[in-house]
């Protein structure tokens, strides 16, 4: 069933399903985000409780979003690199990690903007802010302990590991509004009943949750690729390919 994924284990085979992907993600995604930004920020109606300071949603929310999606990617990328072994795992896990801890800064950030009028303070020690703070230590965590150790194998194990054990964080920060009393308001989206915002907001919103996935997946692409060249400078196909494009 999945024989036709064995040929991309091939660091060599990864590389090149990764150039043709990736403009497919950076113009969809840019696309998308362009869009859903200019029509939530200039078009999207004032929220008649919170004005116009609720607009910087359609940054938050992706941002969010991305922060617990890219994590989740991450620990599965690190898992199956343990289970199977497959050093590209590592190296995509690898990837992960530093485009996951920019969007849960972003997510922080944005998050306390919007907090300033709503609360009347920039910080609280709220269930949701704290478990997404959390998040972000978790990140560093794991860029630090793959910059820690010369041999990348070790580094791998040590970061994977983490960044397993972190997975526990990802439903606390997901429910933390349901399960505890909280400042921070419930879900805006709802999959199984109505959500809570009317559509000429949730559609732009939407489009700024997809877009922001699709420009993420395009910059881990990009560091992927980065990830294989610099583990497989050796190689003959990435001297060829070094020498192609000297010769262009």
């Amino acid at each position: 069933m999945w024989k036709w994924l064995h040929p991309y284990a091939s660091p060599e085979k990864a590389y090149q399903l990764s150039t043709t992907l990736f403009p497919w993600f950076a113009v969809l995604g840019f696309s998308l985000t362009l869009i859903g930004t200019i029509w939530g920020l200039m078009f999207a109606p004032t929220d008649y409780q919170q004005g116009d300071s609720y607009r910087i949603i359609f940054i938050h929310v992706p941002a969010a979003s991305m922060s617990m999606s890219v994590y989740v990617g991450m620990a599965i990328a690190s898992f199956i690199g343990m289970v199977w072994q497959l050093k590209l795992a590592d190296w995509s896990a690898a990837a992960m990690a530093p485009v996951g801890a920019v969007m849960t800064f972003i997510a922080l950030i944005t998050g306390s903007f919007w907090g300033k009028p709503m609360w009347g303070a920039w910080w609280v020690w709220d269930a949701r802010l704290t478990s997404e703070l959390i998040l972000l230590f978790l990140y560093l965590g794991v860029i630090a302990l793959y910059a820690s150790f010369e041999d990348k194998v070790v580094a791998a194990r040590a970061a994977g590991i983490l960044a397993i054990v972190g997975v526990i964080n990802i439903p606390i920060i997901k429910y933390s509004v349901d399960w505890w009393n909280s400042l921070h308001q419930g879900s805006t989206i709802k999959i199984t009943e109505k959500s809570a915002i009317t559509n000429d907001m949730l559609y732009p919103l939407l489009m700024n949750i997809f877009g922001f996935g699709l420009l993420i997946g395009a910059i881990v692409i990009m560091r992927f690729k980065a990830e294989i060249i610099a583990r497989s400078g050796m190689r003959p196909w990435v001297k060829t390919m070094a020498l192609e494009g000297e010769n262009k």
